[in-house]
């Protein structure tokens, strides 16, 4: 597993600076993501499924981003473009492309972020607007994943 504390300040909190889109509980949920999609260990689905990079994005999610999300905000696409992208592949190489795609996901849904330190609320918004209630994983396996992370 990636350590944690570095993570965070090396490679989420700049890249959320960078894009503008910074703030304790976008921290939080994109940490959360990568924790309950990939457990910071995993940069490509295991077996067949398509999922890549630290927060499993699937490269018809990354491709929908780009296509009806990011073409239309030349600010935030140019910020992502500064990072990498827009090839879904670079998920897999490029740590601080896979958590911009992630903010960004979350950056479409108009609720907003849940309050920072709202453990239930995080989970709730990443089953909602990430996994999907089509998805496998768990509100609980999401929190089970922070509390284990985070000792």
């Amino acid at each position: 597993m990636i350590d944690l504390d570095q993570f965070r300040d090396y490679i989420v909190e700049p890249t959320l600076e960078d894009l503008g889109l910074m703030s304790t509980s976008a921290v939080e949920l994109v940490i959360g993501t990568a924790l309950q999609e990939s457990h910071l260990t995993y940069i490509k689905q295991l077996g067949n499924g398509p999922a890549l990079g630290v927060c499993q994005m699937e490269p018809d999610t990354h491709d929908d981003i780009w296509d009806n999300f990011l073409r239309y905000r030349d600010v935030l696409s140019d910020a992502v473009l500064e990072i990498g992208g827009p090839d879904a592949r670079e998920l897999i190489g490029n740590l601080k492309y896979s958590v911009a795609m992630c903010r960004v996901h979350y950056r479409r849904v108009s609720n907003p972020l849940p309050q920072a330190g709202d453990l239930s609320g995080h989970a709730q918004y990443w089953k909602t607007y990430y996994n999907t209630e089509l998805g496998s994983g768990t509100t609980q396996e999401y929190i089970e994943n922070w509390r284990k992370a985070h000792g």
